[in-house]
């Protein structure tokens, strides 16, 4: 069964708004029929930076922990690619089972500029 887990640092600083808000993702996919992983939009923005930053909650539903280590992700509005980038965390684990939220940031040079970044997908590439 899909258990919702918080990353340390997550769980310290998240606002009980966006932690009720999560949880009612997770409600509402946690009993996707998958055996692999995907990721549920939870919000897009453009940071100070111009990084465009996709908040997504990670469901794996896999056998297998799921690490980030060289991943490669791709940011879709309309099925069309706009955003692509392999990502390293060495310290995020998520266990078998467990959907946990997480922030992709892509760096400006990593996506192409629209007006809205609304209702895309992320996928592993």
């Amino acid at each position: 069964m899909q258990q919702l887990q918080f990353e340390s640092s997550w769980d310290k600083q998240l606002a009980p708004q966006d932690r009720r808000n999560i949880e009612k993702i997770f409600q509402e996919t946690k009993s996707l029929n998958s055996t692999s992983v995907i990721f549920s939009p939870i919000r897009e923005a453009i940071n100070h930076k111009d990084a465009l930053l996709v908040s997504v909650l990670v469901h794996n539903f896999t056998k297998n922990q799921l690490l980030f280590n060289q991943t490669r992700l791709q940011y879709r509005l309309k099925g069309k690619v706009v955003a692509e980038q392999a990502f390293t965390f060495p310290d995020l684990v998520i266990p078998p089972h467990v959907s946990m939220p997480w922030t992709f940031i892509f760096p400006k040079e990593n996506y192409q500029t629209h007006t809205s970044y609304k209702d895309g997908l992320l996928e592993l590439s």
